[in-house]
């Protein structure tokens, strides 16, 4: 496969750059993931201290040239989830925030889902560009008079406007439904219900009710002993509200129809690729798992991401992939001391471009992936602040595996694995990507 970043590709070019420069970065600041809303005017990030932040897209830089018009800047911040304790298992139950959705707009405020590894709870966030003053039974404070004896007339309230105010309310919290850490979550194209799914089960909710789920996949077998896969990712099909998928550890793909049964515990299809006996070894099931698995936005196709790949699977074809695109082959001599540092168990996840034509995923030292799937063309950039102007354009990077070192190439013996991007984010109509990169997250845009 070819790689380049001149005719007739994608140029991409540095944005910005949203985080802190200190080098001691606290667990509670990382960022663990990314998510633009349905018309990219809205970018959230979750942390593991349990935050949600918002950035919107600058509204002054839209009208401008294409170089400023990819900006977002601080929306609004809350507290999402506080941890907590779990005193039947003695379980401390983390704070941080594993997945966030967003709803279909359909008022003036934006609903958002976030989960942790326990709870899920809907949020509501809305402006404030008015308050009411001149109330009679309070002051000016807004504090309730006890002294009742000093109002001698009856004023009515009036409305001024005041200082914009984004305000982010809890509206459902979905509870005690997952005995394992929930790792995905996605709405429904039906815009009423939503799956949640852990290692074990995958839990059907509607979004007005909180006390009540629905079980649709249970792979827990009757004894432990005998389990032998877990579920990694879940998705809902973008337009057939009936179908979604789900991958697992052992690196396959089952699409499930719930029109079939109430619980999807036979698949409608499974998606597996036989494997290569001649790259069989110790490490063989560790790097087949599925970290991510993600609809194309037409709904025909598949993305799913391994520990080394990046694969495209036709929904009419569950044999074999119909395409498969190297993320970081140049490691798979490394798996031993990978599997020994534990970056061989890191999840990286997926992207697809809004028309789908490119797919994204994150690599190590801050390199991320783009691949062109018309000219089957790819490109490995890196996301590093210190070397990144604005609008500056991005300069293909290389990794050598062999001694002769080119000079625009880094050895693979130089990579840095504690710089990887885990999480990434296209943005649904134009070819403006976010990614989180440990702290720090980077927001890149593609010209022709």
């Amino acid at each position: 496969m070819d790689s380049a970043a001149n005719s007739g590709d994608l140029l991409w070019c540095f944005s910005q750059v949203k985080g802190t420069v200190e080098e001691d970065v606290t667990e509670a600041d990382i960022i663990s993931c990314v998510e633009f809303n349905g018309d990219g005017e809205l970018l959230a990030t979750g942390d593991k201290g349990g935050r949600v932040v918002i950035f919107q897209r600058d509204q002054a830089s839209k009208g401008c040239d294409a170089s400023h018009s990819g900006e977002y800047n601080v929306y609004s911040t809350f507290q999402s989830h506080e941890p907590e304790f779990d005193y039947l298992k003695s379980l401390e139950i983390e704070e941080k925030i594993n997945k966030i959705r967003w709803l279909k707009r359909c008022n003036a405020a934006h609903f958002l889902l976030s989960t942790n590894d326990k709870t899920v709870k809907l949020w509501k966030v809305s402006e404030k560009r008015k308050r009411a003053e001149g109330f009679n039974l309070r002051d000016e404070t807004g504090t309730l008079m006890h002294d009742l004896s000093s109002i001698t007339s009856l004023r009515v309230p009036v409305v001024k406007p005041m200082d914009l105010m984004v305000e982010a309310s809890p509206r459902r919290v979905f509870a005690n439904a997952h005995t394992y850490h929930i790792n995905s979550i996605s709405i429904n194209s039906d815009w009423m219900t939503f799956l949640s799914a852990d290692d074990l089960r995958i839990n059907l909710w509607h979004l007005e009710v909180t006390d009540q789920s629905f079980n649709i996949v249970d792979i827990k077998p009757a004894n432990m002993e005998e389990l032998t896969e877990v579920i990694t990712a879940a998705e809902f099909h973008p337009t057939e509200c009936h179908l979604f998928v789900y991958s697992s550890s052992k690196g396959t793909i089952r699409l499930c129809d719930m029109r079939s049964q109430a619980l999807c515990d036979k698949h409608a299809k499974m998606f597996e690729e036989p494997e290569d006996p001649a790259n069989r070894s110790f490490f063989s099931e560790i790097i087949s798992s599925i970290s991510d698995v993600k609809f194309s936005h037409n709904g025909r196709y598949l993305l799913t991401r391994d520990y080394l790949s990046l694969k495209v699977w036709d929904l009419h074809m569950d044999s074999k992939p119909v395409e498969s695109y190297p993320v970081h082959e140049y490691l798979r001599s490394k798996l031993c001391a990978l599997y020994e540092n534990d970056c061989i168990f890191d999840k990286f996840e997926c992207a697809w471009s809004g028309n789908d034509r490119y797919v994204m995923t994150g690599s190590y030292n801050n390199f991320f992936r783009i691949f062109d799937r018309e000219t089957r063309r790819d490109v490995t950039l890196e996301a590093n602040r210190e070397s990144l102007k604005p609008r500056q354009v991005l300069k293909p990077r290389r990794v050598c595996t062999s001694g002769k070192r080119k000079k625009d190439e880094i050895s693979v013996d130089c990579l840095d694995f504690n710089k990887k991007i885990l999480h990434t984010a296209w943005h649904p109509t134009e070819n403006i990507v976010s990614l989180a990169a440990t702290n720090n997250f980077y927001l890149f845009q593609g010209r022709d």
